[in-house]
C-alpha cells in the first residue's frame, strides 16, 4: 500500500475538485481525506489531500509526472506531493532552556511524533547530557560576533549532510541568519513565549505583569527576516489572576510553550500546513 499527501493551491475556478477526485480515481486511488478552502478576499484555492494506492506497480514519480501534465498545467496549480511513508527529518536547535527540549524528545520517543530527530544543535554545552539520554547526536556551535559568519556554514554544512528537512528553535537564544532563513522558507519553526503580536521583546511577562492581564499566551511561528513577524502556525492561552507572580506568570508560560510547540511540529510533520502571503491555513 502507497500513500500520498497532496498539498495545491491556485487561483479560485470551477472543477478543480471534480477534476482531482478523478485522476485519482482513474489511478486506481482510493481518497481517505480531503479538505479545501477559498480564501475570498484573494479569490485563492487550497485543498489538502490523502490518498491510497494498493498497486505494487505505484510509481510515485511517475504519478507527479502525470499529475503536473495532466492536471496542474491546466488549472496552473501550485502543488506538492509527499509519500506519507517517509518521515520528515528535524534539526533541534536549543541553547540553556531545557522545557520544550525535554517535551519534545519525550514525545519522539514514545512515537507520538512522525518525524526523525538527526541531530541537536547548540550555541551551549548546558543540554549535551539530555541529547545524550536520549541517545541523540549533539553538536556544539558556539556563536560569536566575530566567528558568525563560520557557525552559520557549520550549520548549513550539518543540516546538508543530514538531509534535514525542516528545522525547530526550540528557546533557541540566537537570531537566525538570513541565509539559513532562505535556504529553508517556512521550514524554520520557532516558539515565543508570548501571544504575538502582543507583548513582543525579551521581557513579554514583566510587561504583561506591569498590565495587570487576565491571560497570557505562547506563539509558534516560521521564521522569517522580520523578527517574530513570520507566519503563526499555533497558539495558545491560559487565564490567569492579580494573584499570578512573575515566577507563577513565567511557570504557566512554559506549560503554553510546549504545547504549542509540539502542535506547531506535529501540524507541519504531517503537511497540514499551508503558507500563503505571511498567513497560514491549517488542515485537520
Amino acid at each position: 500500500m502507497h500513500k500520498i499527501t497532496l498539498l495545491i493551491h491556485c487561483a479560485d475556478q470551477p472543477n478543480i475538485i471534480a477534476s482531482v477526485t478523478s485522476f485519482m480515481a482513474s489511478n486506481d486511488g482510493n481518497i481517505v481525506y480531503i479538505d479545501q478552502h477559498v480564501d475570498r478576499e484573494q479569490n485563492i484555492f487550497f485543498m489538502r489531500l490523502e490518498c491510497e494506492f494498493a498497486s505494487s506497480s505505484f510509481s510515485l514519480e511517475k504519478f507527479k509526472h502525470l499529475f503536473n501534465s495532466e492536471l496542474a498545467e491546466k488549472f496552473q496549480l501550485k502543488w506538492k506531493i509527499y509519500s506519507a511513508e517517509r518521515k520528515p527529518k528535524m534539526a533541534l536547535f536549543v541553547s540553556k532552556y531545557d522545557h520544550c527540549l525535554y517535551d519534545i524528545l519525550g514525545r519522539y520517543n514514545s512515537g507520538e511524533l512522525f518525524l526523525e530527530i538527526p541531530f541537536i544543535l547548540s550555541n551551549h554545552l548546558d543540554l549535551k547530557p539530555i541529547a545524550d539520554s536520549f541517545n541523540i547526536p549533539f553538536y556544539h556551535v558556539p556563536v560569536t560576533k566575530a566567528m558568525k559568519h563560520e557557525a552559520e556554514q557549520e550549520q548549513l554544512n550539518l543540516l546538508e549532510s543530514h538531509n534535514i528537512d525542516f528545522i525547530v528553535l526550540a528557546r533557541y537564544m540566537q537570531i537566525v541568519s538570513e541565509t539559513l532563513i532562505d535556504k529553508y522558507p517556512n521550514k524554520i519553526i520557532n516558539i515565543h513565549h508570548s501571544f504575538l503580536p502582543a507583548f513582543v521583546g525579551a521581557k513579554p511577562y514583566h510587561s504583561a505583569y506591569k498590565r495587570g492581564v487576565k491571560i497570557i499566551g505562547s506563539t509558534s511561528h516560521y521564521i522569517t527576516e522580520e523578527l517574530d513577524a513570520g507566519p503563526i502556525i499555533e497558539q495558545d492561552v491560559a487565564h490567569v489572576s492579580h494573584t499570578f507572580s512573575i515566577k507563577d506568570l513565567i511557570a504557566k508560560g512554559r506549560d503554553l510553550e510546549k504545547i504549542v510547540l509540539s502542535n506547531a511540529i506535529k501540524l507541519h510533520a504531517n503537511r497540514k500546513v499551508m503558507v500563503y502571503n505571511n498567513k497560514t491555513i491549517i488542515f485537520s
